[in-house]
């Protein structure tokens, strides 16, 4: 704001009256900001108190401290303070340096796997796009706080429309998509569909569905596919922002894109938003209420963002027992990693231990950052007895401050937590050295080995454990 309206640092700290010293710091995140500050900022015409949240340049600057966590850089890794500035001041350079780094990481797995299995049996090319496409629509995503209006209004209407026929959703959408588009749904036995659950015959106008799906995920793709008739100019258009790179992240997006819209038309916003703040949050009641599932319903509360009617703002992850991320949406300031694994510390692994229950935690980010979440594992068994069950587990997740708003924070002190877990992003990010579940050297630290004595993990010094 100070170098956008041309104010040296000196005229900016004598109308904040601090001193430029001070400000300095300010500017570089090494002081925070004062109430009294904040309240002489709101005095400038175009400043926005809400831009001081976490931001683009924050979520970028996160990123590039993995990336020079890799420890291809440890000898010439840049500060923290370097990287937020770097961020800030050329974005695109730095997320070309992101890509860049992406296409090694890809690479050099590639060539590891080469060099495993000798014959390149895989379209390796094909796997570098793909997994960068799906990085581009995660960044698609955050950059719209996981919140599309343009696709919440078509939504409702839809669902207006749809709710006329009573309790008979599915039969509702079928019929819209029958007197409008000249489409004819089929439920078809799993066999027939092989290993697909929905399939669309532009050329005969065909819609199949199998038969695994219960009547809630039969009626999402049901409205996935509307959204992406009714919707194809709308969604085109955001699934076209420039940093879609390729055919593969856009074609992505479109999915993720009429995925939205489906839940929007199963959870219609003000409808949906009313019963979780009555009901304080209860994924049970709101799961029986709208006819979703559990995923769904998390799913949905990481998008109640619509400007002054927002929800509790929470960030969700999806993990497999392999600790794999395949779905992250973040509404708050939480980092996800990119590269690498998640901290072992976090309540989503630990949901895999109790099955089907829901488990509570208090975790704190080196940071400072207080986060309350809840986790439990969900089951994907979409055929027959020969079908392998996948078991997946969801972590939802919100700073403290807004726990309170949630059923389950019943009973606890929030004010003084007890058995807070200090986590963090992954073992490389961390600067907890005395970590139990240290899994990899810091790179705010230099590796030192001492034979001879032994810490609380293989890279926690001694001397540095408490």
């Amino acid at each position: 704001m100070r170098l956008k309206n041309g104010i040296s640092q000196t005229a900016l700290a004598e109308r904040l009256g601090v001193s430029t010293s001070y400000l300095n710091l300010i500017e570089h995140d090494r002081r925070p900001v004062s109430a009294n500050v904040l309240l002489k900022l709101a005095q400038f015409g175009d400043f926005d108190l809400k831009s001081l949240a976490a931001g683009d340049d924050t979520k970028l600057a996160a990123v590039l401290l993995e990336v020079f966590g890799d420890p291809v850089f440890e000898e010439e890794a840049p500060s923290q303070a370097e990287l937020r500035d770097f961020a800030a001041m050329h974005p695109d350079l730095a997320r070309a340096v992101l890509q860049l780094h992406h296409a090694f990481n890809e690479a050099r797995g590639s060539a590891a796997t080469l060099a495993a299995q000798v014959l390149d049996r895989q379209d390796l090319a094909g796997m570098d796009r793909a997994g960068l496409a799906s990085e581009q629509v995660s960044d698609l995503i955050h950059r719209h706080r996981n919140h599309f209006p343009e696709l919440e209004e078509p939504a409702e209407q839809l669902w207006r429309g749809a709710s006329r026929d009573g309790d008979d959703l599915f039969r509702a959408l079928a019929r819209h998509l029958e007197s409008r588009h000249g489409v004819e749904v089929r439920v078809r036995k799993a066999g027939e569909m092989e290993s697909a659950v929905r399939r669309y015959d532009p050329d005969r106008k065909l819609l199949d569905l199998s038969e695994v799906l219960r009547r809630g995920s039969r009626n999402f793709q049901l409205a996935s596919q509307i959204a992406l008739l009714d919707c194809s100019e709308l969604i085109d258009r955001i699934a076209g922002e420039p940093d879609l790179t390729s055919d593969e992240s856009r074609a992505l997006a479109r999915v993720a894109l009429a995925n939205y819209f489906a839940a929007a038309v199963l959870m219609p916003y003000g409808e949906f938003l009313r019963a979780a703040q009555e009901e304080r949050y209860d994924l049970d009641l709101l799961q029986h209420r709208f006819r979703v599932n559990y995923e769904q319903v998390c799913h949905r509360l990481t998008s109640l963002q619509r400007k002054g009617a927002e929800g509790v703002p929470f960030y969700m992850v999806r993990t497999d027992i392999a600790g794999n991320i395949s779905k992250k949406f973040s509404a708050t300031g939480v980092h996800f990693p990119r590269f690498g694994g998640l901290c072992p510390l976090w309540n989503v692994h630990a949901a895999f231990l109790r099955p089907n229950v829901i488990r509570v935690q208090i975790s704190r980010m080196p940071d400072g950052i207080t986060y309350f979440s809840l986790a439990r594992t969900i089951r994907k068994h979409r055929g027959g007895f020969h079908t392998p069950e996948i078991l997946y587990a969801i972590e939802l997740g919100c700073e403290i401050e807004s726990a309170r708003r949630l059923v389950y924070a019943d009973g606890i002190d929030l004010d003084r937590p007890a058995g807070v877990i200090p986590a963090g992003t992954t073992c490389r990010l961390c600067e907890r050295l005395d970590c139990r579940a240290r899994a990899f050297p810091s790179m705010h630290r230099r590796l030192r080995i001492d034979e001879n004595v032994r810490g609380v993990s293989f890279y926690a010094p001694a001397d540095e454990t408490p």
